[in-house]
């Protein structure tokens, strides 16, 4: 649900953050009995996960700002419930963007972790008092947050200003990527083997606490690497994707011609595709193919071709030329199995089938 809109980016929290945020408090609120009398502790627990996660919102909005700052849309910032991410919708365009729009976030949090410190030296609070407890877990998260963000591997901060690096090196974004991601894969291993090994090292001395959450953030960095390096051989099949390349021969045909007859023309014509004509030869609808297979042959005499057209609406006429991303854009804006494409002059050119750009897509 979105909560707030500062700098007029939505802020959107993830309906399981209130499940951890909540396991947050209690655990919290447990390690500080021995510190604090009865049920001043769980508010001392709510305080300082809303001031973890306030955190994390201004080191998402670093992020956010400096994109901006670069001509890049941003269309949300997600807080989920091990941190947050920041929906920048184009890559920056050069390794120097790239990586002061990564390091924007490690910055502000050690930053933040640096004011924190200075304010509770200044202050001189009284040892294991509230403020004392609430200002000393602030800047030692926001100095863990700053550091581990810092790590050099996807689809951490860090990660990404690898990736700046090796781009900047190579001058081969998608190589870049490919490094960064296996690092953070490596990163992953390493987080999780390392404090199962202190675990058992110590005889199951070790906070078994600590190794299971350290388990999850493993994970959440293995996941995240694996949709990066996803999201690259994604990219780097946009070039392969044109509409002409994909386009099926169509053949115009009147909405009353049996199916059978229909199919027996666009055979003999080497087409794959029928458009439905009216009576000044202008297409009006384009016959489905699904529906086409599903009709058994031998009723195919008995049904017109119209029958199984789909109505030409504006969304599903695409100009020939369109390619990469903008021909997903444009699928994307009107779903359908079938879309009409057509010259810069008005004609027709072919038909683009959903299932052939699919495919194509997927590399298959």
């Amino acid at each position: 649900m979105r909560i707030a809109r500062p700098f007029g980016i939505p802020v959107y929290v993830s309906p399981y953050w209130f499940v951890i945020a909540g396991l947050f408090v209690v655990f919290y609120a447990n390690s500080l009995a021995g510190a604090l009398p009865g049920n001043l502790r769980y508010l001392v627990a709510a305080a300082f996960v809303i001031l973890l996660y306030a955190s994390v919102l201004v080191h998402e909005l670093s992020h956010s700002v400096v994109a901006r700052a670069f001509q890049l849309p941003v269309r949300r910032i997600l807080l989920y419930p091990l941190g947050g991410f920041s929906e920048i919708e184009r890559e920056p365009p050069t390794p120097a963007r790239e990586f002061l729009v990564s390091a924007a976030g490690p910055v502000i949090s050690l930053a933040l972790a640096a004011a924190g410190y200075g304010l509770a030296r200044a202050l001189r609070l009284p040892h294991a008092s509230v403020g004392d407890i609430l200002l000393t877990q602030f800047w030692l998260a926001n100095l863990l947050v700053g550091i581990f963000n810092l790590l050099p591997g996807l689809p951490l901060d860090g990660g990404r200003m690898l990736r700046a690096g090796v781009w900047k090196v190579t001058g081969k974004s998608a190589s870049a990527t490919v490094v960064a991601a296996w690092a953070g894969r490596a990163l992953a291993v390493a987080v999780l083997l390392v404090p199962l090994g202190i675990y058992a090292g110590t005889g199951g001395q070790y906070d078994m606490f600590n190794t299971v959450w350290l388990a999850v953030i493993a994970a959440f960095m293995w996941v995240g690497a694996g949709q990066s390096l996803r999201a690259t051989r994604l990219r780097e099949r946009l070039p392969g994707l044109q509409a002409r390349r994909l386009a099926r021969r169509a053949i115009p045909i009147p909405a009353s011609l049996p199916l059978a007859e229909a199919i027996r023309r666009a055979d003999e014509a080497h087409a794959r595709a029928l458009v439905v004509v009216d009576h000044d030869d202008r297409p009006i609808a384009i016959v489905n193919e699904t529906a086409v297979t599903a009709t058994p042959p031998q009723r195919r005499p008995w049904i017109d071709a119209g029958s199984l057209a789909r109505s030409i609406d504006p969304g599903i006429v695409l100009p020939a030329d369109l390619s990469g991303m903008a021909l997903l854009d444009a699928v994307r804006r009107t779903p359908a199995t079938e879309y009409l494409l057509v010259e810069p002059s008005g004609q027709v050119y072919g038909v683009l089938a959903a299932a052939d750009l699919d495919h194509a897509f997927a590399g298959v």
